[in-house]
């Protein structure tokens, strides 16, 4: 591979910044600190994360102040696993997470998000892994000794082929967010707002138990199917399915139960306050959620009123409120078949709410779709780009 240079990670210029081997209080407000949970598919995912306050915030980044382009790294529970910190995030670390930060005049910085998520790099993951009773883990003084073949001449080019496709998820991912306020926004005006100074005539509260059947569709073993996708709650955040699993009939998980069909809310019934939750749309015969879901499927109601009312901010913290259980709390389906929901008298208010948010809803679930058909493209690509298989110009 002409260009190409196997180095250690020390060679190419990469530092490692560990972090405080303590927790900070949680604080009701103030600054992120990123946890294990919090690195996902490379990008650092806020949902859940525990706030710091800024005196904490300060003596957590004494040692490792993250910036842009530094790739946090997961020592333990999950080692191997990277996330790049982007402009404008002023974070603390947490626990078993270190810094990787590349030195701008050996490696274009960019480039570096890329490097530690190719296969190159879980093969140094294997090599230096310290497999224990209860966790595997990488030691600190083992990771800067990782060889990696480096592209010297076309790191621009593969981290702008790579970056831009990122760069167009994420685009997706803003606009969602308006689309999903706007629509939030919508039925707090019509049904929230409406019934604060009392209903009005011919309203009365209607339970989603009333307005939807509740994991009334699941997975016999007589159902006609060649294969299954799967979607685990590991794999949602709020809004949006990261992965779905596919497999062979009878193969699949023993959780897989719940059947989805189109409109259905599906929401956690796990940590049911960290609000992972997605709406159906459009989605193929063999499409099975996890049965850590709740499934309302509308029966009276349209399911654009039905996702509005089940993704409010108070349905998530009254669903954490009810959850019990040990180290998951949950929360049951008939708690969530008890939540109430302003119902108008006449048909005309919900098919009117329906004209006007469904649209939004279906660009956000459009917007989805195609990010993770990017998100497919940029995968396949990565391996390509950095084994020089395929080729860029510099």
């Amino acid at each position: 591979m002409s260009g190409w240079r196997a180095m250690t990670l020390r060679e190419a210029g990469i530092s490692l910044i560990d972090c405080d081997h303590r927790t900070p209080p949680a604080s009701e407000t103030g600054y992120p600190c990123i946890a294990i949970p919090q690195l996902k598919q490379g990008c650092v995912d806020l949902a859940g994360f525990r706030q710091i306050t800024r005196e904490h915030f300060l003596d957590w980044t004494r040692k490792a102040k993250p910036q842009p382009h530094d790739v946090i790294l997961s020592r333990r529970c999950n080692p191997g696993e990277t996330a790049v910190i982007p402009e404008g995030l002023e974070c603390a670390l947490g626990q078993n997470l270190v810094l990787l930060r590349p030195d701008p005049a050996k490696m274009f910085p960019p480039f570096l998000r890329w490097l530690v998520r190719g296969d190159e790099w879980w093969e140094q993951i294997g090599k230096f892994l310290n497999v224990g009773a209860v966790f595997d883990s990488l030691k600190c003084a083992a990771i800067p000794n990782f060889r990696i073949p480096i592209p010297l001449p076309e790191q621009r080019a593969i981290a702008s082929v790579l970056g831009a496709l990122d760069d167009k998820i994420e685009l997706n991912r803003g606009m969602n967010e308006t689309l999903e306020a706007l629509a939030q926004s919508l039925f707090k005006a019509w049904f929230v707002d409406a019934a604060h100074h009392g209903l009005p005539k011919g309203w009365r509260y209607a339970t989603i138990a009333e307005l939807c059947n509740i994991n009334s569709w699941t997975l016999n073993k007589d159902d006609a199917l060649d294969h299954i996708e799967y979607v685990d709650i590991s794999e949602v955040t709020r809004g949006n399915i990261t992965n779905i699993q596919s497999f062979q009939r009878g193969e699949e998980p023993s959780r897989a139960r719940r059947r989805l069909r189109h409109g259905d809310t599906v929401l956690s019934t796990d940590r049911p306050e960290r609000g992972p939750y997605f709406l159906c749309l459009h989605p193929s015969p063999c499409l099975i959620a996890s049965t850590g879901f709740a499934v309302p499927s509308p029966t009276k109601a349209s399911w654009s009123l039905i996702h509005a009312a089940m993704t409010q901010a108070e349905v998530f913290e009254y669903s954490g409120q009810q959850a019990d259980g040990g180290a998951y709390p949950a929360v049951r389906p008939e708690v969530i078949g008890k939540l109430e929901v302003a119902w108008p008298g006449k048909p005309q208010v919900v098919e009117a709410f329906h004209r006007v948010c469904a649209p939004l809803y279906e660009r956000a679930d459009h917007n989805r779709r195609e990010s993770r058909a990017f998100a497919s493209l940029r995968d396949d690509l990565l391996p390509k780009l950095l084994s020089g298989e395929l080729r860029v110009a510099a």
